[in-house]
């Protein structure tokens, strides 16, 4: 015990690699670790169900499900996951389908980013990762020799580490460790997301432009299905109630159209998700390293931000097993400049799905989005372009 600063005793705890935050990047980092002969614990702030409830992504690129096969956390996925061979793009009219697998080789998977975190808390429990959750006041001190602070069940705790990892989100506390040029860009709208409980309405996702805004229908199990309104930046969900949200799916996405129909069933969950761009370079201080949203976070309209982030982990667990296990830091020099060349594709990408499907008031842009559609639907090129990307690029690109 040591004297903590309010003048009770602090516990203090030693790893190698001191993880903050327990979601998909932080856990698998932990995993990947574990498997490379490294220690490491993970501090959470939420507790264990919180996390695991959490509703997220659910598209998983080519390359994050090979990532999760090969570290043995791809059973469940093979099994109850759904492979897409690609999507459909839609506008009043026309409805053009892409086959990614046809174009690129590679298709995607609908997996939740829920069951991904419960597969990966189900590693940790067989393979004893420690796993801290409902911590308070976390921070993090000294990148050239760091340390982290925080308090569990009402106790100050000190945990010493040779590397600290941040995997906590645009709000946690590592990122203020790490300074550097910070880009971003705020969109003038927000996605409304539901989720339904009725049997999807089509086989594969409909991103689809409209003049009154976009819409995407997704999917989440063969009973549930997710969905997507462009709504104003700041608009109040009391204003949204479930008759009004069908009533604006079902126009935007074609119902009637050529016989197909939006299923309707009851919403069981709804929210308003809010539309940026954020990079922060580099995505190391020190001994101070950033993964995931903490670093970097995209619009969901190409389906990136978990794949980013696995991405990231991807990079820098053998970066971090050569530091510490093999005292080479080649790899960890490197890991931010790599990481950062996927992160830039994939935010370009995301910026470019996004201001193609979505409206804005501005007949101009309209015809102009129209026109890339199109182009996109009938050109190979085109198309190619965007099945590479959203399939996913490969780990180390």
């Amino acid at each position: 015990m040591v004297p903590g600063s309010g003048g009770g005793l602090t516990v203090p705890m030693r790893t190698q690699v001191a993880v903050i935050g327990a979601g998909p990047a932080g856990l698998l980092l932990s995993h990947l670790l574990a498997a490379g002969g490294v220690d490491s614990v993970v501090v959470e702030s939420r507790t264990r169900a919180h996390v695991e409830s959490r509703i997220r992504a659910g598209i998983l690129e080519h390359s994050t499900v090979g990532l999760l096969r090969s570290a043995g956390l791809g059973d469940r996925l093979l099994r109850e996951g759904d492979e897409h061979r690609g999507v459909y793009l839609q506008w009043p009219g026309e409805r053009h389908h892409l086959d990614f697998v046809d174009l690129v080789g590679r298709g995607v998977w609908v997996y939740g980013q829920t069951e991904v975190q419960k597969d990966l808390g189900r590693a940790r429990d067989a393979g004893g990762q420690q796993v801290l959750y409902d911590v308070r006041d976390t921070a993090v001190h000294d990148p050239a020799d760091p340390h982290v602070t925080f308090t569990l069940d009402g106790r100050a705790r000190r945990l010493d580490a040779d590397v600290v990892v941040g995997c906590d989100g645009s709000f946690g506390p590592t990122r203020e460790v790490v300074p550097g040029n910070t880009w971003q860009r705020t969109y003038p709208y927000s996605w409304l997301g539901v989720l339904a409980d009725v049997a999807p309405s089509t086989d594969e996702l409909i991103y689809a432009w409209h003049p009154d805004g976009f819409a995407l229908n997704s999917m989440r199990s063969p009973a549930v299905t997710r969905l997507y309104l462009q709504v104003p930046a700041g608009t109040d969900l009391a204003q949204w109630p479930d008759e009004r949200i069908w009533d604006a799916l079902a126009a935007r996405l074609g119902h009637g159209q050529d016989g197909w129909e939006l299923r309707r069933g009851p919403i069981t969950e709804k929210g308003v998700l809010p539309m940026r761009s954020f990079v922060r370079a580099p995505m190391r201080h020190g001994r101070v390293f950033l993964a995931g949203d903490a670093a970097h976070i995209v619009p969901p309209t190409g389906a990136k931000g978990l794949n980013l982030a696995v991405a990231d982990v991807a990079l820098l667990a053998p970066a971090l097993v050569a530091l510490l296990a093999e005292k080479d830091p080649r790899l960890a020099d490197e890991y931010s400049d790599r990481a950062l060349r996927r992160v830039w594709r994939c935010t370009h990408f995301s910026w470019w799905m996004t201001t193609m499907l979505h409206a804005n008031e501005d007949p101009f842009d309209a015809q102009l989005q129209l026109s890339q559609l199109r182009w996109v639907a009938s050109s190979e090129a085109g198309a190619r372009g965007l099945a590479e990307n959203y399939a996913g690029l490969p780990i180390g690109f």
